[in-house]
């Protein structure tokens, strides 16, 4: 059996092909990347955390763990209007981590790369006896001055939402039996790959007063809308769009409307806009789901208008 590759091998065999044709990661050879922004911008920077059978589950496709670890960082640059630029990595990895993983891991990462005109700019890899662990920092230019804030939303404004909602949680719940997908695994699809929406995010510069993405749940980020903005926001769940899927889910069991508002793992895009937007932007549906008043919290009407006690706003790290 040949010998294990050391964590510099590591990097030249496997992640310095990722950072080929960006200048700034320099050969993946120094100890931190350079960056040099453009006249009239400015950089966005966002990390997010991805911990075995907590964010993904352990059995997952690499490539679809890795192109996950990479999109949901993608999707809070969406989130601030801005455009990928770069991406560090850091693969914290138990000792059984082989060969044969890592290469269908950066096979996903290397599609992504494609897709979202994306490079890596350096990281680190080391050996962990707990859960793997992945940990992303992507950073994207945005026009200074223009960046989508959570800070902005007014009285009088309406509250949107990008695609659907709740088809991440509920497509968790399926990868565990515990909801019926469709024959196209759907909801199991919107889990395991999210999709950032980048294009959404710059169409929204000029036009929505404040934006966020869907990571945590509907009711919960809305919340941190409300509490920057200073104001209270309103969504009637009849307005909520949802998936063919999780209509049919929701069918089934009418108590999984609370999971389409708090579960999470949707990465949509959520934001406020003084004025009428079009059903599409950017090719991307939106849906007007409420409106701003003057006060705090998030308020959830029912059909007849009546507010809804949820037994949870969202998930919670801590």
């Amino acid at each position: 059996m040949a010998a294990a590759l050391g964590e510099f091998d590591r990097i030249a065999k496997f992640f310095k092909p990722l950072a080929a044709g960006f200048p700034g990661s320099l050969g993946l050879t120094d100890d931190a990347a350079l960056i040099s922004p453009g006249d009239g911008h400015e950089f966005a920077v966002t990390t997010d955390a991805l911990v075995a059978d907590v964010h993904f589950r352990s059995q997952d496709p690499p490539d679809l763990i890795a192109r996950k670890a990479l999109r949901v960082n993608l999707s809070d640059l969406a989130a601030m209007g801005a455009e990928p630029v770069c991406y560090t990595l850091a693969t914290i990895l138990p000792p059984s981590t082989d060969e044969a993983w890592l290469e269908v891991f950066v096979r996903g990462l290397a599609l992504d790369q494609a897709e979202f005109r994306i490079k890596l700019a350096g990281g680190d890899s080391v050996k962990t006896p707990g859960p793997a662990t992945l940990s992303v920092t992507a950073i994207g230019r945005v026009e200074t001055g223009r960046a989508l804030r959570r800070s902005g939303a007014r009285p009088g404004d309406r509250v949107y939402v990008s695609g659907t909602m709740g088809d991440g949680a509920l497509g968790l719940a399926a990868l565990k039996g515990r909801v019926a997908d469709d024959g196209n695994a759907t909801l199991a699809g919107r889990y395991l790959l999210p999709q950032p929406r980048l294009a959404l995010g710059r169409a929204l510069i000029g036009k929505a007063s404040a934006a966020l993405d869907v990571s945590d749940g509907l009711v919960a980020d809305l919340g941190h809308i409300a509490e920057t903005s200073g104001v209270r926001i309103v969504i009637e769940i009849e307005r909520v769009p949802m998936s063919p899927a999780a209509k049919a889910a929701v069918a089934t069991d009418s108590r999984l409307i609370e999971t389409i508002l708090t579960g999470g793992d949707d990465y949509e895009l959520a934001f406020t806009a003084p004025m009428e937007l079009p059903e599409r932007l950017a090719d991307v549906a939106v849906t007007c789901i409420g409106r701003v008043e003057a006060g705090g919290g998030v308020t959830v009407l029912d059909r007849q208008g009546r507010p809804v006690t949820l037994s949870a706003g969202g998930y919670r790290h801590f």
